[in-house]
């Protein structure tokens, strides 16, 4: 029987870290983003409209794809900045 093979699942490499890490500030960005979005209620049926209940029901799957593009594309800066804090406790 040879025991001198690892137990476990092998350790992810810095950078598969640095790539999780990145994915999971953007993905916090977003939803930080989303509530902003929804707190300044974009995306609700405007009466105007009258897009009816169909609209109302979607609203936020638009609010949350919204935000989900403007946090992949930088949007207000916070997940760079949580991911530059980060980065140096994933490398030590």
């Amino acid at each position: 029987m040879d025991i001198s093979s690892p137990v476990g699942p092998p350790h992810p490499t810095v950078g598969t870290n640095t790539a999780a890490l990145r994915e999971a500030t953007v993905a916090l960005e977003a939803t930080f983003l989303n509530e902003m979005l929804k707190a300044a209620r974009f995306g609700e049926p405007r009466s105007a409209f009258g897009g009816g209940e169909g609209e109302a029901q979607f609203s936020s799957f638009l609010r949350q794809e919204h935000a989900r593009a403007l946090a992949e594309n930088g949007g207000i800066g916070l997940a760079e900045s949580i991911f530059n804090v980060m980065k140096d406790r994933i490398n030590d």
